[in-house]
């Protein structure tokens, strides 16, 4: 093998997939991913080992100017879903915790109060939350309640006068232990039904701790809310959510962003080992020139470009409006799990180093285990999908 033989150049999108996108979301798809490489990259591993956030990175990031991107006014690009998903992809290719901060404060927080809010509350929060001057929470899993928060949410609501009482308490809740503002789902006493609170940082009997000692995801800033008759003003509830289904139209909207964010990690997973194999030599010669390494490489691959095809048509489907939580729930099910077995792979072909941060894939297959497991289990979701092919509900 010649000393320097040209290699083909490192890109999981083997089916050109780029080619879907116009020339202006190319370019900025482009200009997110030199921006991860660049101003993300050099400082993901340090703050993930020390499970702490990089607030200096805010600023920067709001630079972009891809936050709420595909809501219309109030300062937001207004793009399509596809380049929402695009861009997550590529904030989680190279890091996932960083997406999963970005999903919290443009998916969740912003879309809940633009799906749900007055425009008196879209007015007041909007622009700030595009533009990162305020930071946003998403607070509906409970410490007893994660899959079945549709019908068993205990955090609860009493209305007196024109103020809310919420009791309860909320777990895994990204971005809380620095909001500004979290969107709290809770019951009301008087009627049974599910509503969404605008709890502000400095709102009385609300209490932040931090979720420490974990696996995935360090960078996210998860808290345990717990919330004590503490006291929010009518027009701080979220005037459009009237009931769970009200919620169930974030989470929908949300979980495409998931699959995709399984993409990113899954395509940084990929890229990091084949460059990995590239470079590291056994008995005389690279190790990507050996047939077992290719083929672990060509499966990851298969799987890669298998979700990239499923997102990027989920994506349209959501662009035409014809998007279900069925379609949703079916990407999240297959992209997470597909996810596992690619990051699998990319540790075993790094060998020992495979377990090294400075490699990256080992925070690449923690992460994907956080990824696999929010916002609807496997099996929840595949529920979801049982039902809507076999007309059958097999929830118990």
């Amino acid at each position: 093998m010649p000393d320097k033989q040209e290699l083909p150049p490192i890109d999981a999108d083997f089916y050109h997939l780029d080619l879907l996108l116009t020339a202006e979301q190319r370019a900025l798809q482009l200009k997110v991913r030199a921006f991860m490489e660049s101003e993300i990259k050099p400082l993901v591993n340090r703050y993930w080992l020390k499970g702490e956030f990089p607030h200096e990175i805010i600023p920067r990031l709001a630079s972009l100017n891809i936050c709420g991107v595909t809501y219309e006014g109030y300062g937001c690009p207004h793009l399509p879903f596809l380049m929402e998903g695009v861009l997550t992809m590529e904030i989680a290719r190279v890091d996932a915790s960083i997406a999963t901060f970005f999903g919290v404060q443009s998916g969740l927080a912003m879309g809940s109060i633009y799906l749900l809010g007055s425009e008196a509350q879209k007015q007041e929060w909007l622009p700030r939350l595009q533009s990162f001057q305020a930071i946003g929470a998403f607070g509906l899993t409970e410490p007893e309640v994660g899959s079945g928060a549709a019908g068993g949410l205990t955090t609860t609501a009493r209305r007196q006068g024109d103020t809310w009482v919420l009791n309860g308490q909320k777990k895994w809740i990204g971005n809380a232990t620095f909001a500004d503002v979290i969107v709290i789902w809770a019951r009301d006493l008087e009627d049974g039904q599910v509503k969404g609170f605008l709890v502000r940082k400095d709102a009385p009997g609300v209490d932040v701790e931090k979720i420490e000692d974990k696996m995935a995801l360090r960078i996210v800033q998860n808290g345990l809310i717990t919330l004590r008759e503490c006291s929010v003003p009518e027009a701080d509830r979220l005037q459009n959510a009237h009931s769970f289904k009200d919620t169930a139209r974030v989470l929908r909207m949300t979980r495409a962003g998931v699959a995709w964010e399984a993409v990113g990690c899954a395509r940084g997973a990929y890229e990091s080992a084949l460059a990995y194999t590239r470079q590291r030599k056994q008995f005389g010669k690279p190790i990507a020139a050996f047939q077992l390494i290719q083929n672990h490489l060509v499966e990851m691959l298969s799987n890669l470009t298998a979700m990239q095809t499923m997102v990027f048509r989920l994506s349209q489907l959501q662009d035409l409006g014809k998007l279900t939580d069925e379609h949703a729930s079916l990407a999240k099910v297959f992209c997470t799990l597909r996810t596992r077995d690619v990051v699998s792979r990319a540790r075993e072909v790094m060998g020992g180093n495979g377990i090294l941060l400075q490699y990256d894939v080992a925070r690449f297959v923690a992460d994907a285990e956080a990824i696999y497991s929010y916002e609807g289990t496997k099996e929840i979701n595949s529920l979801i999908v049982g039902r809507a092919i076999t007309g059958f509900s097999a929830f118990v």
